[in-house]
């Protein structure tokens, strides 16, 4: 079974997991569904995730009794029952008398179980219509089926426990400060979905709030299906995090985090291979899951089989309408931020909207191929349309401080709101080294997204990183022309999944227009130095 866990520890932590499994299975019920009302047996996973979940400090530590983690993760494939797991966590840090806290520890060492003071339990939704279903729903059915319903008072939109002294309550978006401030647990539902600047905020929100009650020992909880790479969701960006700290980037992390997938080695065109893929990321829900109706899913001639990947084998995907395979990308990213020489040949790429959207430069390197981005500037989430506008004046410093520097070969700008300014540049650096570039020309344009793609796939183009950039190219939709390259393969130019999406691509293009620029500069002839260059600037791939 293809897993990432983080952290793969050796040493072995105290932990209330199994007070907590036992107390789930002696109160709790199913929540809604075929099983809803019946008692529940958590299977080894589920409660092997409790124990790891539940991890304290040994009591030789100095942070002996608290939580280990403050951050929680599960990746699971669509139909596991992650978020009626989930809803099972929240049941016990609201009820007073389950164990999830340490109130020290007993004669042979073991920790000792207590309720929370005051639970206050967000479960946050991705959408105000979902808001009142997904984990808050089931922990609301779970309650009322089972024996502890008369420890509770139960309603519509906030359960609270029957003396008044605690609650957990359903919400679309961050709690504002004042019941921020109160968070001892918090569930955040399908972050795989949360992939607006408006509920990525709210995320960062709602983990800022964790720390204002010390005593409590809060923490939180996400759940999610694996996330279309390169949509800069809330679920890619724990992700992202998860790998660093696997590659040892990051240290001391308080972040645990399981995913769940079927591996790359079946063959999913066959039968069998399918169906082993399939149950394989199911792990121990396979055994009451309708395999043949999710395999019977892949048989459908009209299915968008990268989603499916997606959702029933929990694999990271690129979506089948995006541009780009930004896993690629991000393979691609040089282990150190790039720092050319002074006087190096380089090109660059202008795009973007003046007022409503977003602005950036890119360059790259000739002799390496590597871009990076000397500016990328973007409408900020809180500003309406007529409220920003692209800081001109910076602009121009950074293109000045850029021609300053390096020997730009060429500089192509898609000129749209920009035309006077093309123009300026154009008369203070040279008409051969700024030139208007016009997307609007639908073959040119797609012939260098053709070749961008291209060195993308052939490992050609490097970059170092930018996330900014890398959530541009992420969100690339494509859209096939009528017209057919030399090989009969339909071209395609890109867009934004809709024209008032929030998810941003000017990035994407200037990339596309920097690295045309260098195609262009090497099919003239323009002097490289290939006596191992990556060797002497000292670049390297992660």
């Amino acid at each position: 079974m293809t897993t990432l866990m983080i952290p793969k520890d050796t040493i072995k932590y105290p932990t209330l997991g199994p007070q907590i499994c036992a107390w789930m299975e002696e109160y709790l019920v199913h929540g809604p569904g075929d099983l809803r009302g019946q008692p529940i047996h958590l299977d080894d996973e589920k409660r092997a995730l409790l124990y790891r979940l539940y991890e304290i400090f040994p009591k030789d530590h100095a942070l002996a009794g608290r939580r280990r983690f403050r951050r929680g993760a599960i990746s699971e494939p669509k139909g596991t029952a992650k978020t009626e797991f989930a809803a099972f966590i929240a049941a016990a840090e609201l009820h007073p008398d389950a164990p999830v806290r340490c109130d020290g520890f007993d004669a042979k060492g073991q920790p000792v179980g207590v309720g929370v003071i005051d639970p206050y339990i967000p479960m946050v939704a991705y959408t105000e219509e979902q808001s009142d279903e997904l984990a808050y729903s089931a922990l609301k059915t779970i309650l009322e089926y089972s024996v502890l319903v008369d420890d509770f008072d139960i309603g519509i939109q906030r359960i609270m426990r029957i003396n008044g002294d605690g609650k957990a309550v359903s919400l679309a978006s961050s709690p504002d400060s004042r019941d921020g401030a109160r968070t001892t647990f918090q569930v955040c539902d399908e972050t795989h979905r949360w992939n607006t600047p408006r509920l990525i905020k709210a995320h960062r929100t709602m983990l800022a709030n964790l720390p204002k009650r010390l005593i409590a020992d809060p923490w939180s909880l996400e759940v999610t299906t694996a996330p279309a790479p390169g949509e800069g969701s809330v679920a890619e960006n724990t992700m992202e995090y998860a790998r660093q700290v696997n590659e040892g980037t990051i240290k001391d992390s308080q972040l645990f985090f399981f995913h769940r997938q079927a591996s790359e080695t079946h063959d999913l065109n066959t039968p069998d291979g399918l169906r082993a893929a399939v149950i394989e990321a199911r792990g121990p829900a396979a055994e009451w899951a309708d395999i043949d109706g999710i395999c019977a899913q892949f048989q459908d001639p009209t299915a968008n089989r990268p989603y499916l990947c997606r959702v029933w084998l929990n694999q990271l995907v690129k979506g089948g309408d995006r541009a780009f395979n930004v896993e690629k990308w991000k393979s691609l990213k040089i282990a150190k931020k790039f720092k050319p020489k002074k006087g190096d040949t380089i090109t660059l790429g202008f795009d973007g909207a003046r007022w409503e959207d977003s602005v950036a430069l890119v360059a790259t390197h000739l002799e390496t191929g590597t871009q990076w981005v000397p500016g990328l500037w973007e409408k900020p989430t809180d500003k309406l349309e007529d409220e920003w506008e692209a800081p001109e004046g910076e602009i121009n410093s950074v293109v000045e401080h850029l021609f300053e520097q390096f020997n730009v070969w060429r500089m192509y700008c898609d000129p749209p709101y920009w035309e006077s300014q093309v123009a300026a540049w154009s008369g203070k650096y040279g008409e051969k080294r700024v030139i208007a570039w016009w997307t609007n020309r639908l073959k040119q344009t797609a012939y260098a997204i053709k070749a961008f793609n291209t060195a993308i796939n052939a490992g050609e183009i490097l970059n170092d990183g930018d996330e900014k950039l890398t959530r541009h190219i992420g969100n690339a939709v494509r859209r096939d022309l009528r017209i057919t390259d030399d090989k009969g393969e339909p071209l395609c130019v890109i867009y934004k999944e809709r024209k008032d999406s929030p998810f941003k691509i000017d990035g994407a293009m200037a990339s596309i227009l920097s690295w045309q620029a260098r195609c262009d500069a090497i099919a003239a002839g323009v002097a490289m130095n290939n006596d191992s260059v990556y060797e002497k600037r000292g670049i390297r791939r992660l």
